[in-house]
């Protein structure tokens, strides 16, 4: 299975984003994540979804589908061109003076930041490639995690032309 990253454009209405990832899961294609959120057009609406898929046929397919979709603008393969890919993670670990200079250490080491502390916890933040999040991730293993909530990808083209003009 390969994973691709697609940039879909979709008019800004209730219900757009069931309807889009309703027609991938119908497919039985698998969704690695999904994401939306608001573009610099205030009636459009940014889609970014890591699709699993066997062969660029496959993924030809949810590409044309999704196209068939009437408040779909705009799909791109960010993966095929030249992007940035993030995603965000919070953290919570349990914290306390026993531990908290190593997991400040940590925290350093990864540039990720605390962004709340309670006696017993603390919870860290960390934007960046999937590869620095697994790895975060696998060194807090060894801290009791408590609990994590990631946001999946999301990702730019680099260079001056947006996705619209794609």
């Amino acid at each position: 299975m390969k994973k691709y990253l697609l940039a879909v454009l979709v008019d800004n209405k209730p219900g757009v984003l069931t309807h889009v990832s309703g027609l991938i899961s119908r497919r039985a294609f698998n969704i690695e994540s999904i994401s939306a959120g608001y573009t610099e057009e205030p009636d459009v609406t940014r889609i970014n979804i890591v699709v699993s898929v066997e062969s660029k046929n496959e993924l030809d397919q949810v590409v044309t589908q999704l196209g068939k979709l009437i408040d779909v603008i705009k799909i791109v393969n960010l993966s095929e061109v030249d992007s940035i890919e993030r995603e965000l993670v919070m953290i919570k670990v349990r914290a306390d003076k026993s531990n908290r200079a190593e997991l400040i250490d940590i925290v350093n080491i990864f540039r990720a930041s605390i962004v709340d502390v309670s006696q017993e916890n603390v919870v860290i933040e960390l934007t960046g490639q999937q590869s620095k999040i697994d790895g975060i991730i696998e060194v807090l293993s060894e801290y009791e995690i408590i609990e994590i909530a990631r946001t999946g990808a999301i990702a730019l083209s680099r260079g001056p032309v947006p996705v619209k003009q794609m």
